[in-house]
């Protein structure tokens, strides 16, 4: 349904995107997870036909994003980190209005509309003007502008930024639910606890990169290695644990009445360890799996972001030749370009400084 075959992206002397290859079949969530900066954005920019790639090429449910930009157009559904509203129209308005823009008939309009402010919990306030919106009702909003025309195509940037737990909880079901009916979604997130509960399979971007991908299991196997098992007993373990257990596992912990064990065939072992633990009457309380969490796989392969991954005065160096090239060649595809990147460069900025009052503010 999607499909991304070496997509290179660069604004001047900049590369935003380098070689990127992606495949999400229908019915599949895939979460793109990487820094402020790290090329996200620009990647589901031009899935979305948006932008057009230096390099490389993509297809959403068979149609070329550059070929075929306004067939892509019609089917996807497209969040963005920072959605433009038209903050003096009414709800309603405004989603009729783009409604009416994807084609989707009247009568069906008004349907979807009613349906998804209700589901969202925007009904009773659909007399209001977007701009006396909060934040989180905003971004409920911008994610039924998504949805109107029911796309097969998804691409949703923090979808929950901003929520309260219970609106995140009620979009991540929502969006639970568009898989399961066999929507194709591509999910960029902070949010790790969002990202390994919904996705199938997680892609991790760095510095324009793709540089890990897989499910969330196999990410934590291949970059935390063996999983670890703790045992809990009923008793002291004052004897010490039984000579044989070393020969099935390898104990790594052991406490007065516990211990932590690591072995690459848990299935066969683990039934094997609890019955040698009962032949030497050693009650269990419990066994179970270590717990490790997607944020130790994320900060492994991602490490610190330095200045957002992107270097600024780079990038607005890279910009200001392209701009200045493009007008001297009437070239207005490229000013288009130098413009989109400026608007993603000044997206980072604006979420880096959001960040930083949050910091300040939480030093206070």
């Amino acid at each position: 349904m999607i499909e991304a075959v070496g997509l290179v992206k660069t604004f001047g002397d900049f590369t935003a995107v380098r070689g990127v290859s992606l495949h999400v079949p229908e019915g599949q969530i895939l979460a793109l997870l990487g820094h402020n900066g790290a090329g996200k954005t620009t990647t589901t920019r031009m899935l979305a036909a948006i932008l057009a790639p230096t390099e490389g090429y993509a297809r959403i449910a068979g149609y070329d994003t550059v070929t075929q930009a306004l067939e892509v157009r019609r089917i996807i559904g497209h969040l963005t980190e920072l959605p433009g509203l038209y903050n003096r129209m009414r709800v309603v308005e405004y989603l009729d209005f783009f409604g009416e823009l994807q084609g989707v008939p009247k009568k069906l309009r008004q349907e979807r509309i009613e349906e998804m402010l209700q589901r969202f919990d925007l009904w009773e306030t659909r007399r209001l003007r977007i701009g006396e919106y909060s934040k989180g009702m905003r971004q409920k909003t911008a994610l039924i502008r998504a949805l109107i025309h029911n796309p097969k195509v998804l691409f949703l940037d923090e979808p929950t930024s901003a929520m309260d737990p219970h609106s995140a909880k009620m979009v991540r079901d929502a969006i639970a639910e568009l898989k399961q009916a066999k929507h194709s979604i591509i999910l960029c997130t902070h949010n790790l606890y969002e990202a390994e509960a919904l996705a199938d399979n997680i892609a991790i971007i760095r510095k324009g990169q793709i540089v890990i991908e897989g499910t969330s299991e196999e990410l934590k196997r291949k970059l935390l290695g063996v999983p670890l098992y703790r045992v809990q007993l009923n008793c002291s373990l004052e004897t010490g644990l039984p000579s044989r257990l070393a020969e099935m596992v390898e104990v790594v912990e052991q406490g007065e009445r516990s211990f932590t064990f690591r072995t690459e065939q848990a299935e066969q072992n683990n039934h094997r360890v609890l019955s040698l633990l009962a032949e030497a009457n050693l009650e269990v309380t419990t066994l179970s799996e270590v717990p490790r969490s997607l944020e130790s796989v994320y900060l492994k392969i991602a490490g610190q972001p330095q200045d957002n991954e992107v270097n600024r005065d780079e990038m607005e160096q890279s910009l200001k030749k392209q701009r200045s090239r493009a007008k001297k060649s009437h070239n207005f595809s490229a000013a288009a370009d130098a413009s989109d990147a400026g608007e993603d460069l000044a997206a980072i900025a604006e979420v880096s400084e959001q960040e930083e009052v949050q910091k300040k503010g939480a030093l206070k």
